[in-house]
């Protein structure tokens, strides 16, 4: 089974421990890098630790949340290897994976409700690399 990181600032503690909740209860070895309370942190010390154990192969894949998801992505994304993806619903989530072979999702914990999130997780997971196209694309990001 796929080890999976997961990390969060303050705004997405609550989100995190639903879908922590949900990937191990599906048989996913999650790896937690915090926070897990809503008193304020600085997203970056949680999140980019995330993001390398994805780099370094300890972990398999990324979710990391935050209030809109952008700076945590932003953050992941600043970690060589990694393709983090805002995702906001199941499509945009698919098309991740689809197109993008991310390797890492953010999640906009204040925009999305945590069945959204479920679903957004459990798509991404499940969708497949396409290639072809995109692979010659994802070699120039890799440049």
């Amino acid at each position: 089974m796929k080890r999976i990181a997961i990390a969060t600032d303050h705004a997405g503690f609550k989100l995190k421990a639903t879908i922590k909740a949900h990937l191990i209860s599906k048989g996913y070895y999650v790896t937690d890098y915090g926070t897990d309370s809503d008193e304020p942190v600085d997203y970056p010390d949680f999140i980019r630790p995330a993001a390398e154990s994805v780099a370094n192969g300890e972990n398999d894949l990324g979710i990391v949340m935050g209030g809109s998801g952008n700076g945590e992505a932003i953050v992941a994304n600043k970690v060589k290897g990694i393709r983090c993806a805002v995702c906001w619903n199941v499509e945009s989530a698919r098309l991740a994976k689809e197109h993008n072979n991310a390797n890492v999702i953010s999640i906009g914990a204040r925009m999305i409700t945590e069945g959204e999130g479920i679903k957004i997780v459990d798509t991404w997971l499940s969708a497949e690399f396409q290639g072809g196209r995109h692979q010659q694309r994802i070699e120039k990001i890799e440049g």
